[in-house]
This record gives C-alpha cells, structure tokens and sequence, in this order.
C-alpha cells in the first residue's frame, strides 16, 4: 500500500475542453505520494466534481464531490458519494446578525430518512416523525467538526442541513455528511476557515482501514471518526474501540489525518472554481480596547487573588467573579452614564478568561492549587442501596455521579429502529447506559423532561467506554444509569468509572474495571500567523478550565488500552504532538484512577441475594392450552403475583425470567398447579371407548372419555360415514354418549385423534363394542 500524503506541496494543474461537455475538467496531480490523483469528473449528471482517492486496504476507493446541480438557492451545497451512499449538505446564513452575545448560532441538522434505503417508516403515519439518537448525534459530530473554523467576530444564524440521498447499506453516511457540510461550507459566501476533511478508522490486526464498510467494522477493534483540516491539524476525534494500544489509536490518528488532506484538497480545489466570494465582515464586535483596557485595570489584581486563592471550591469562586463584575459595573456605570452594560460584562469575561490562562503559564500550578498532571482527590463508594442489583457512588473533586444497574430478560433489550438497523447491522442492544444531568448539579433551575442533545452525547460516550468490558453472551439485558448529582467538568467519565463500580457491584462479570479521564489545554494562540505558540496540557479538567480553555479532550479504557476517545477542539486544529501528548498523559491518569477504583471493588461481586434469576421448562403440547390460559391469563397472572416473565422459546421450550430466587420458586409452583391434573388412564392405541358429548360445536361435537379430562373434539368427518356438516343431523345431544376408536395424539398440535365412523357398518349403524 503506498505510504500515505505527508503534505500537499505541488500542484500541476491541466485544463482540457471538450465542445459537449460545458463544465471544465480538471486533473491535479499530488507528487508526495499516497494521494494518486484528484480529478474534475462528470460526475452526478455533468455537475462539476472532484474525485479523491482514499486508501482501502491494498487498493483506493474513490469519494467524489460534486455541486451545481441541487439546491440552488441556498449559499452552498455539496453532495459527497462513497461507493452508492451520497448526501447531500446545503449552508444557509442570514446577513445581519441577531445574536445579542459571542456565542455563534449554528444550526446543524442531519436526518436519515426512509426513503434514502428504500425503505417506509413503520410508525402509524408511515412518515420521518422526530430526530432518531444516531441523527442526534451524528448531527453533533458535524457542528463539533465545523464550529472551531468560524472567525470569533461571526454571530450570524447559520444552518446546516444534512439529506441522504441514497444508503447502499456497507458505507455509512455520518462521515460523509461532515465532508458534505465542509463543501457546503466552503463554496458559500459564508466566512469559514475551512474546509475541514473527515475519515472513518478501522484496525484489523495490523492494518489501518479508510472508511470501512459495515461489516469491516463489525471485525475492527477501532471505530474512529477524524476531522482535520489543513497541516494535518485535528479538528475532531470521536470513537470507540476494544482497548486497543495506546501506540495503536497514535498510528490510526495519523494515517487518518493524512488522508483528510486528500479530501480537504479536493474541496479547495472545488472552491476555488466554483465557489462563491466570501462575505466581508465588519467590526461587530461591542467591545473596543479603550473599555478592554478600563475593565482591567479596574478588576485584575482582585481576579488574579481571585484565581490564585486555593481555597475556593466551584461556588465560592463564582460568587467571587460575580460579586467582582458586579462591582466593575457599578463602578464604571456611576462614572458613564450611557454605559453599554452587555458591552462591559462581555470585556470583563475576556480579561478574566486572559489573567485565568496567563497565570496557569506564569506558575505551572491551577486554580484549585493543582499541578498539570495532578488528579483531583477521589473516593468511591459501592452497594448503596440493598434492593438495586448494584449500584456506586463516584466523587471525584466536586463531580458526583451516582450510578445504578438494573439487569432484565434479553427481551427487555432495546429495539433499533429500521433505518438505523440497515445501515449498522445492530438489530438489539442488550447493555445501553442513561445519563442524567439535572440543573440541580449546578446549582441552577431548568427544564426537566426529555433528554436534551448534550446529555444524550454525553451518555453516548459513557456507553461507549463500558460496551467492550460487557460479555457478548451475557444472559440478561443491562441498563446502566448514571445522575450526576454535583458537577464541576467531566461528569461523563465520571459516569465511566461510576459505571464500572456499579456492573461490578451487579456481579456482572464484566472483562476489567474501565475509568475516564478528561484532558484540557491552554495555548497561547497567534490567530494573525495561525498557530500555537506555546501550550499547557491539564489533567482531569475542571468545570471552569473547560469553559475558559482550548480543549476538552475525553478517553476512556481498561488497565490495558482504551474503550472510548472523544476530543472538543476550540481553536481552528491542534497538532498531532499535542494529541499524541494528550493522549499519553490520559493513559497515566487513567491508570492511576483505576488504581483508586480496585482499592473499593475489582472483581464482580458474587452470592447477592437479589440477582435475577432465567430457566426454561418444557411444557407437553397437548398441555400448552392449559399453560398458557385464555388469552395468555396465565402468564399474566404469574407476571402480576411473583414478577416473572415467560417467553417462548421453542415449539415447547419456554423461558422464564425472575427478579430473584424467591420469585422463580413462587412461578414454577404455580406452573406445577396449573399443569396438575388427575393422572389420566393410558389410552391404547386403537382401543374403543364410550365418550360423552359434553359441546356442540359446528365443526363437531367436543367429548371426554375419562373425568375432569380436558375435552377433545370429535369432528364431523368422523361422525359417521355419511357427509356430516353439522351434529344436529345426527341428533346428537349434550350428555349422550357415543362410541369412538383412539388414534393416538397428533404429533403437531398434541390434541386427542378420535372416530366414531370406524365403528360403523356399511348401512351407517355403529356396532356395539364394550370398552
């Protein structure tokens, strides 16, 4: 395989025209190797487009990128295919701003809909109702791939819209909506610092797989999403793994960052052509250096005591900061009467976020006192509360999350819907992981009631931490849920290493205990020249280093290697000696905090009396009517008095699941009741016996040869020799008896096979027998 693009340095460009064909093509040739061509095609219907070749094993796989030809009348628009998957991005912004704050209004929504893998939605009105957890998320992927390139001055509503066009099944379309919404981008008059270019990885054995198909990663040890843009900068990291290596994920980041220059070159060079003239953008912002300059001298000796006073926890500190703007506004609002007070808070949150990173580069030491590498202190706590299967409790600093599993039948396993079953190949999920965030964890009122968008992420990576460690055969369903009680940054692996205390607690036998760290930076960032000039890296970030630092970079794992990596990037691209840093720095962390965690519970606990309990029995055919009841009842009985649930399994074979060994013996009791009857005489095999007609049916009348025996049908064609259709011809009655042969049992439905006709001479009159 050709080693891999390290930089795009020259070009050759050949311009051809054919008198047929409007659009120009164009061929570039990359002289470093990896990346053979990138190519003007005529591709989608003479729409202009660009085709990179991506590695795929041993051979190259073309992703092409088009636009001009759909959605005209929006700023931008790119359509991406890879093998017969295409999406489809468009890029929408207002030209004025609306925005009251710094914060950019970005918008991105992606949808996956039926139709794309020819396929109608099974819900009552056969149509795409509310966004799915995979569209949730993918959606969040693209916004954290593209947030970081937007200039600090732009605060225009802006919105990305994600259509897939096509789903061929093996090629999944999250990382080609992030390529699709980086052309869209890039082609627009939208101020962007792009474009940005994404990959899936795969590791099989040894070998590094570009955007593998599905069932390539269904083997892989490593599902990773990476954006980067130019220089081979990181945008993004979001995956998941088998605890692979540390040396392992290095070595997949950086093939996967070479690649994406492939595609960034691709979309620059589709820009560069067809792309629109970006809009220029005026001084929006409020705050000028004159009032910059009278905020600080007005508040920095009080906010570096402030930050540098070891003391505070998370409230006292912000009480602090808030007592001290407001002193800085009545102060500065005393002197000027028409002050711009949104203008002041804002200075004010620029010069303490400056004085907050300068002093962590003066001392080396943070705000709570800690070194860069120090962990805040730890304590764990299992077996809370006696009735739950398990439950644990994890503090670390001022972040607490209580974590509690509930194990159920494999039938309580959660459903995927349709679409998402065709394009992941994942039907069910027997372990799934809830988090919870509160306002109450920050001392805040808000809504309660459906998840949000972050605690669905932030559960999505937890549960990506712990699914490698859960055995695959595992005989019950695990929820797993995690409510952060008190938070001050990393609540999400927190809910990792709560969780695994938790499963251990349960008696899960889970493969090793997993923990989560998260790490931060600081950088001192030249925008002018676009790069980092010197950077400080922070172990086990807290609440306020997120919110005022440069990353937020997450990983997750066992003793051995690492389950889970999600990495937020705030400044446009870190590069790959401060990923590769980071990612060491979370290894010792983690290590260290799983040191903690082994010293309260290492192995799954065992001879809890209230595990859950499953057996199967078998129930006779001709017994199953009186099993299972009218219409089920007795299951339903069962269920509502003892709490079991029964499952059929086989054609006889049923599954029973209980909370506990109390229950399951109460079931199987009243199982045993249920299938009791009189020992019935054994019948022989062509014997004639007297039955009694005990209901007219239409299709015959229903006997019993024997007491308290359950009735079995006589049927007409065997009433009498003559064409029966109804008993009433015969003037049989209720209570008479009639002579009958027995066959046997059926061997399908067990019932009774009986004849009367048999008996009967040729003239139609039954002769008596004595049985």
């Amino acid at each position: 395989m050709p080693a891999p693009m390290a930089s795009i340095t020259t070009f050759r460009l050949i311009r051809s025209q054919r008198l047929n064909y409007s659009p120009l093509k164009y061929r570039i040739r990359i002289k470093n190797g990896g990346l053979q061509q990138l190519r003007m095609s005529s591709s989608f219907q003479n729409s202009p487009a660009v085709k990179v070749l991506l590695s795929h094993g041993t051979s190259k796989k073309p992703l092409t990128i088009s636009t001009g030809k759909l959605a005209k009348f929006a700023d931008g628009c790119g359509v991406v295919t890879f093998g017969e998957t295409s999406v489809m991005a468009t890029s929408v912004s207002k030209t004025h701003s609306s925005a009251t704050s710094s914060f950019l209004p970005l918008v991105v929504d992606y949808r996956q809909k039926a139709s794309a893998a020819g396929r109608i939605p099974t819900n009552f009105l056969r149509r795409e109702l509310g966004p799915t957890e995979h569209e949730i998320l993918t959606s969040r992927l693209i916004d954290r791939s593209l947030r970081p390139l937007f200039p600090d001055s732009y605060n225009f509503d802006t919105q990305i819209m994600c259509n897939i066009l096509a789903i061929d099944g093996e090629n999944d379309s999250d990382v080609l909506a992030i390529n699709a919404a980086s052309a869209a981008l890039a082609l627009s008059d939208i101020p962007w610092n792009g474009p940005v270019g994404a990959v899936r990885v795969g590791l099989l054995g040894n070998d590094v797989l570009i955007n593998p198909t599905r069932h390539d990663i269904h083997k892989s040890t490593l599902n990773l999403i990476v954006t980067a843009t130019h220089q081979n900068l990181v945008i993004m990291l979001d995956g998941c793994a088998k605890a692979i290596l540390e040396q392992d994920l290095k070595k997949a980041i950086k093939m996967a960052v070479k690649e994406c220059q492939g595609i960034i070159a691709g979309i620059s060079e589709l820009s560069k052509t067809h792309g629109k003239t970006k809009r220029t953008l005026g001084d929006v912002s409020r705050v000028n250096e004159d009032l910059k300059t009278a905020v600080r001298s007005l508040s920095e000796i009080k906010l570096r005591d402030i930050f540098m006073d070891y003391s505070h926890d998370k409230i006292s500190r912000d009480t602090a900061l808030n007592n001290l703007r407001t002193n800085v506004l009545e102060t500065m609002k005393s002197s000027v009467p028409d002050l711009d007070l949104p203008a002041v808070v804002e200075a004010f949150g620029m010069v303490s976020k400056d004085i907050f990173r300068s002093l962590i580069f003066e001392n080396d030491v943070r705000c709570d006192g800690r070194k860069l590498t120090d962990l805040r202190q730890i304590s764990c706590q299992v077996d809370l509360f006696k009735p739950l299967h398990g439950s644990a409790l994890f503090q670390r600093g001022q972040t607490q999350v209580l974590c509690t599993v509930t194990l159920d039948s494999l039938h309580s396993a959660l459903k995927m819907d349709t679409v998402t079953m065709l394009t992941s190949g994942i039907k069910e999920k027997n372990f799934f992981l809830h988090y919870e965030f509160p306002p109450y964890a920050t001392k805040e009122t808000g809504r309660t009631g459906p998840i949000g968008r972050r605690e669905m992420g932030h559960g999505a990576l937890a549960e990506r931490g712990l699914r490698p460690v859960i055995p695959e055969d595992y005989p019950f369903t695990v929820r797993l849920t995690s409510e952060v009680l008190e938070s001050n940054g990393s609540s999400s692996m927190a809910s990792v290493c709560g969780g695994s205390l938790a499963l251990l607690d349960a008696g899960v036998p889970i493969a090793t205990p997993a923990a989560g760290v998260a790490i931060g930076l600081v950088t001192r960032y030249d925008r002018e020249r676009k790069q980092i000039e010197d950077y400080r890296i922070l172990t086990d970030l807290l609440g306020i280093e997120d919110y005022l630092g440069d990353m937020d970079f997450k990983i997750a794992g066992t003793k051995k290697g690492i389950t889970a990596l999600q990495a937020d990037v705030k400044i446009p691209g870190l590069p790959l000696k401060i990923v590769m840093e980071s990612i060491s720095q979370a290894v010792t962390a983690k290590s260290e905090i799983l040191g903690k965690m082994n010293s309260v519970i290492s192995s799954p606990r065992v001879g809890k009396h209230n595990m859950p309990v499953n057996a199967t029995i078998e129930v006779p055919v001709h017994q199953r009517g009186r099993f299972l009841g009218i219409g089920g009842s007795n299951l339903k009985k069962i269920l509502v008095e003892t709490g079991v649930t029964i499952h059929a399994q086989e054609e006889n074979v049923y599954t029973l699941f209980a909370p506990n060994e109390t229950a399951m013996a109460e079931a199987k009791d009243m199982i045993s009741k249920i299938l009791a009857e009189e020992k019935a005489p054994e019948l022989e095999f062509g014997g004639i016996y007297t039955a009694k007609v005990v209901e007219i049916r239409d299709s015959g009348v229903m006997v019993i040869l024997y007491p308290n025996m359950h009735p079995a049908l006589l049927h007409n064609s065997q009433l009498d020799q003559r064409l029966v259709t109804h008993p009433s011809a015969l003037n049989i009655e209720v209570g008479q008896e009639l002579q009958v042969k027995y066959f046997g049992r059926d061997p399908a439905s067990g019932n009774m096979r009986l004849s009367r006709k048999v008996l009967q001479g040729a003239s139609g009159i039954t002769k008596n027998y004595t049985s």
